[in-house]
């Protein structure tokens, strides 16, 4: 997970979510992988790393551990640039499901389960936390292991530390990084993760990683980053029953609302007893009653007139995860699909454009058709569509926005 309890990045800001959103091509075919990170010279950077070896020898890291590691530390401008522009999107519901637990994350997940079934299995005897839940973590996290991110972490740590934006907390994990190679878990040279030092199969930063990290495998060491992901699995699940995780319990339950249904009841902060919300007409999607898991709340995380959920107490734990109510839906739905669940009925409602997410990708698919490649119909507007909505655009001599609407998919069906 990324930085600490709560995610410096939110929403959309897993390793597998965040590389094909709007049109791209998935981050695990070649051709799609980024150019590797290289250092700058900077010698401000150096003073500042300098400095920050008395400060680590203060903390107790031995000089030889922090020497092998601080010596092949270098300044990462690229860390610097995702940092600046980690909130650039805003992403509906929809558009947030349509990857998250698309037919290929599906698929790939039914395929992790068969395979590491049954190492979840038995982290489940031991942790209490259900095979479906840890799979549908490790899916959005890394998609199953294949995109643990390549960044070293030391310095991408160490560059977002000095950068000065968050240096405290930086810094903080920068100095649990070192403990992790003063414990002997891995090497500099494995310690490898995202942009902003989250690392494994499960995205854990380095304070996360000292207090929740387990040695599943028995080998000695916590190897979250090993091919075998016995031990980041078991780590995901270690933290979610320190969390409090309620085995056997759901994380929610999509419900239908009655006509007229007063929508400022919903919100987290409200929480009553599941007799109380069947009183006032909440039923499930094929109209039978919620079941009883206990207190919950009602949230309308599209709109008053999109999918409704019923959240119950897991709901709140993977929260620690991730504090975002998209990613808990995310995971929750994913989990609930690969144990055979059915998919959203609630209506989506269209976006700031007035589109729908089968329209969006209709868009796509045209613009592709017409000569102006969106790398994808995934439905997500992001950079590629972008570009390719300006290039019509600007071959049609409209004003140039880069934005979709429904006078444009209009257009593209006309030719």
């Amino acid at each position: 997970m990324y930085l600490s309890r709560r995610r410096y990045l939110l929403g959309l800001s897993a390793l597998s979510l965040s590389a094909c959103m709007g049109g791209g091509a998935p981050m695990s075919s070649p051709a799609a992988r980024p150019t590797p990170m290289r250092p700058a010279p900077n010698p401000a950077f150096d003073a500042w790393l300098a400095q920050f070896r008395n400060r680590a020898l203060g903390a107790g890291i031995p000089p030889a551990i922090a020497d092998r590691a601080l010596s092949e530390a270098g300044f990462l401008p690229d860390v610097i640039a995702r940092d600046r522009r980690q909130t650039e999107f805003t992403r509906t519901l929809e558009d947030y499901l349509a990857i998250a637990v698309s037919d290929t994350r599906l698929e790939g997940g039914r395929a992790a389960l068969a395979r590491e079934g049954a190492t979840l299995r038995a982290i489940e005897a031991r942790f209490g936390v259900e095979p479906e839940v840890i799979a549908a973590i490790w899916g959005l996290e890394s998609r199953y292991g294949s995109e643990r991110g390549d960044i070293p972490v030391i310095s991408a740590l160490a560059t977002l530390a000095f950068d000065g934006r968050r240096g405290a907390f930086f810094e903080s994990q920068l100095v649990a990084a070192l403990r992790i190679l003063q414990r002997g878990d891995t090497t500099p040279a494995n310690l490898r993760g995202s942009w902003a030092g989250a690392m494994g199969h499960t995205q854990f930063i380095p304070t996360t990683y000292q207090e929740y990290a387990v040695d599943f495998t028995g080998n000695g060491r916590r190897d979250i980053w090993a091919e075998n992901p016995a031990d980041a699995l078991a780590s995901a699940a270690n933290y979610l029953a320190r969390m409090g995780w309620q085995r056997g319990q759901p994380w929610g339950v999509e419900v239908r609302l009655p006509d007229g249904f007063n929508t400022g009841l919903a919100g987290r902060g409200t929480s009553r007893p599941v007799a109380e919300w069947t009183a006032l007409g909440i039923r499930t999607m094929r109209g039978g009653a919620v079941p009883d898991h206990g207190a919950a709340s009602l949230i309308l995380p599209d709109s008053p007139r999109g999918p409704a959920f019923l959240i119950f107490r897991n709901f709140s734990v993977l929260m620690r995860y991730n504090n975002s109510e998209f990613y808990v839906i995310g995971i929750g739905h994913l989990s609930d699909r690969l144990r055979g669940g059915e998919p959203i009925l609630g209506n989506f409602q269209p976006d700031r454009f007035g589109l729908r997410l089968g329209e969006r990708q209709e868009i796509q698919l045209l613009l592709t058709r017409a000569g102006f490649d969106t790398q994808g119909a995934d439905g997500v507007i992001g950079p590629n569509s972008e570009a390719a909505i300006r290039a019509w655009q600007q071959s049609r001599r409209l004003t140039v926005t880069g934005q979709p609407s429904r006078e444009m998919l209009e257009q593209l069906r006309r030719g």
